[in-house]
């Protein structure tokens, strides 16, 4: 698959999302998914992480016993997801375009990785590769964010660090007329005596929910069950954090 088709706008920032965001990510995910797909599961059952990311799912799953593909649009994403789970797979694809067949009992995806899926249209796409690479009676578990969340918590904030070697900077803003949010990032890296800048923009959409739930009902799933992870699965400071969880 050719670059312009992949999403692989996180390549430039891999390194920070290793440092700085894979493990907190892994940590305010680590409760819901215990509860929502880790319990239900048979021992070594096969696991797509759909986004992976860097690789801390993958790896917290392989300590558990479970059989673990990872698939993400960014090249260096993937080199350092495999230095964090040695034993899984690792696939180069983007979400919308995959094609695995049906081996899997679970398909899961955090970090609110599918809005970056700016059209209903691709999401759809998505999700249909999803149910097409479940077993029978599979589960799919994802989360995203609601409005409250993008309304209360991307509003101009920044965070960031600066260290001897580099220096980088993230500021979130939600437009609500667009229902996009978007993080802005600003990298410096000393690179053999000179400092490099490189500015990055990311785009999320803000999904309804009656939207998300059409889309997985179009593809076949036929049961969809959302959770907010503050008030129903008692995970602190998550209001507005959205757990699907659907059964093929």
């Amino acid at each position: 698959m050719s670059s312009t088709t992949r999403y692989s706008n996180y390549d430039s920032i891999a390194w920070v999302y290793k440092e700085y965001f894979g493990h907190q990510q892994l940590e305010k995910a680590l409760s819901p998914l215990e509860k929502l797909l880790i319990s239900h599961l048979p021992q070594k059952a096969r696991i797509l992480d759909l986004c992976c990311g860097s690789g801390e799912l993958a790896q917290h799953l392989l300590t558990k016993g479970y059989q673990v593909t990872g698939l993400d649009g960014s090249e260096t994403m993937l080199s350092y997801a495999r230095e964090n789970a040695p034993g899984s797979e690792f696939i180069l694809s983007d979400a919308r375009c995959f094609e695995l067949p049906p081996t899997f009992n679970a398909v899961v995806s955090i970090s609110g990785s599918l809005a970056h899926l700016i059209k209903i249209e691709e999401l759809t796409c998505a999700f249909r590769n999803v149910y097409a690479a479940l077993l029978e009676n599979g589960l799919f578990v994802f989360n995203m964010y609601s409005e409250e969340e993008y309304q209360s918590d991307w509003n101009g904030s920044l965070s960031g660090d600066v260290k001897q070697e580099y220096a980088w900077a993230v500021q979130t803003n939600y437009h609500p007329e667009e229902k996009i949010g978007r993080l802005n990032f600003t990298v410096f890296q000393l690179v053999e005596g000179n400092w490099q800048r490189s500015d990055i923009s990311v785009e999320e959409r803000c999904y309804a929910i009656a939207e998300v739930q059409s889309a997985l009902e179009t593809v076949g799933f036929t049961e969809v069950n959302i959770y907010d992870a503050e008030r129903d699965l008692a995970v602190e400071q998550s209001a507005g954090h959205l757990y699907f969880v659907c059964r093929k």
